[in-house]
């Protein structure tokens, strides 16, 4: 009984329990909901007084800013005024100019129509004016012209010539005195002595006993060195030499350094022969591409194709007049790029075309034609510059000056050629070359005397005066050099010079 009593105490105990913790929650969640309305209120309070003051910071800027752009719109009004007021008084302007251009336009016009009416007028005058002198004179305008020509010709003729000997004696000393120094520059700054080259070449041998072993047994031993070198050998009396002639000198070269060896090395046989010339070849083909490679180095000229360089190589076996070529270009090259620097033309053109213009005498004896057009065919096949062809292609007028740069290549050419020293020429061809060139002036008409000077290099024409006249002399001056350089050959230049000389001869008795 007391157990249920303590069980049920213990129960109601835990439901009054039970319920006074809900009640006290319930006061407190009372509480603390009060509090809270009371927070937001006055979060609303703060809120709403906020706005109003950002409002009203808002209404104040924006005043200010109507302000000013109120005063801003009235700047801009003002300044658009003024602006009007300019643009009204400039198309005021404009349109009085265009009223003052338009009177002056008409009244262009009306002189202009004044001039074309007296122009007619003058003109009409003028026909007239020839009408009445073809009546009078009984000439047409043409005639007349013609007639009148006549007599001031003769009347001026005596002046005329005067004023032109004048005019050609004082330019001409000009030109020939800036010429001269020009000239005089470039050969004191090149000219050296030319050794002279021949179409043989000796090779000294330490005993005559060594003509007999290169001869070897049946001439077995020359004939097989002719063959392989294409030289034909000479083996005479002349004593510790032998002699190598060909017309092409590179071969010569070969079989000048194929003996050399042979010599040395004391073993002359056919098949020893055959290597001491192949060696020989690749020695001279060494040779050939240094020497080329120096000229064109020497000379500042550069990207030459080495092919190029290698043919322009062989000149230096080859000769003119006893000259040797390379020698020659590169001389001339010198020539023309002082010429050239002096004239204001291209020195690179001169230089290139100079040190290439005889560069088809390293072919000439395997390929048919004239130098220059070989050399014209190899600079094209290698691809070089136009104006260094055409520079090159008239230093023996077969082409035309096509640029200051080609006649620049003639004239290095002349001055390397024609000085003193420069080239040998043989006694026949020298004494045959100055009796044609007196021949030549001689069988013109009016020529009295022919003189053929300093070493062919100048021609003295004297005439006679009553068959020709002072223009004539210079006409004569010109055909006697046409004839010469059409059927002569010789280095450089020949001055041809036509004397006529008046004299009145009386007695006094």
């Amino acid at each position: 009984m007391s157990l249920k009593v303590v069980l049920v105490l213990l129960i109601l105990s835990g439901l009054v329990g039970t319920a006074f913790g809900y009640f006290l929650r319930w006061i407190i969640s009372l509480g603390k909901r009060g509090s809270m309305e009371l927070e937001i209120k006055q979060m609303m309070l703060e809120a709403r007084e906020e706005a109003k003051r950002i409002t009203e910071e808002a209404e104040t800027r924006a005043e200010a800013a109507i302000e000013e752009a109120k005063k801003e719109f009235k700047e801009r009004e003002v300044e658009i005024k003024k602006t009007e007021d300019r643009l009204v008084k400039k198309e005021e302007f404009l349109d009085k100019r265009q009223l003052d251009i338009d009177a002056e336009v008409e009244q262009i016009k009306l002189r202009i129509a004044e001039i074309k009416k007296i122009r007619e007028e003058a003109d009409l005058l003028e026909d007239r004016k020839r009408e009445e002198l073809g009546k009078i004179a009984k000439l047409s305008a043409e005639e007349a012209k013609a007639e009148l020509m006549k007599v001031v010709e003769k009347h001026a003729e005596e002046d005329l010539m005067v004023r032109m000997q004048k005019l050609e004696l004082f330019g001409a000393e000009r030109l020939e005195q800036r010429a001269r120094e020009i000239l005089t520059t470039a050969i004191h700054r090149l000219g050296n002595a030319v050794p002279a080259d021949v179409m043989t070449s000796s090779v000294p041998i330490p005993s005559d006993e060594l003509k007999g072993k290169i001869i070897g047994k049946e001439g077995r031993n020359i004939k097989a060195f002719e063959r392989a070198t294409g030289v034909d050998v000479i083996i005479d009396d002349t004593p510790g030499a032998i002699t190598l002639s060909c017309f092409d000198p590179v071969r010569r070269q070969i079989a000048r350094v194929a003996l050399e060896n042979l010599i040395v090395d004391g073993r002359i046989q056919p098949a020893k022969i055959e290597e001491s010339v192949e060696k020989a070849k690749n020695e001279i083909a060494r040779i050939v591409k240094e020497k080329g490679e120096q000229a064109a180095y020497e000379c500042g000229i550069f990207n030459l194709d080495p092919k190029l360089i290698s043919i322009l190589g062989r000149l230096h076996f080859r000769t003119s007049y006893g000259q040797n070529v390379l020698q020659h270009s590169i001389e001339m090259a010198h020539i023309a790029g002082v010429i050239a620097a002096e004239i204001g033309a291209d020195v690179a053109v001169a230089k290139a075309g100079s040190l290439l213009h005889d560069i088809g005498k390293a072919l000439d004896h395997e390929v048919q034609g004239t130098h220059v057009e070989i050399g014209r065919r190899i600079l094209e096949k290698f691809g070089v510059s136009k104006d260094i062809i055409d520079a090159m292609a008239a230093h023996h007028e077969e082409y035309p000056y096509v640029n200051p740069e080609s006649i620049l290549v003639q004239v290095a050419d002349a001055i390397s050629g024609g000085r003193p020293g420069a080239r040998r020429d043989t006694v026949e061809n020298y004494l045959k070359r100055l009796a044609d060139l007196e021949a030549i002036a001689t069988s013109f008409p009016g020529v009295e005397k022919t003189f053929a000077i300093q070493a062919g290099r100048e021609v003295r024409v004297f005439v006679t005066p009553d068959a020709i006249s002072d223009l004539e002399a210079k006409e004569l001056a010109r055909n006697i050099a046409v004839r010469v350089e059409n059927e002569l050959k010789y280095p450089g230049e020949i001055k041809i010079a036509v004397i006529r000389e008046s004299r009145a001869v009386e007695f006094a008795r």
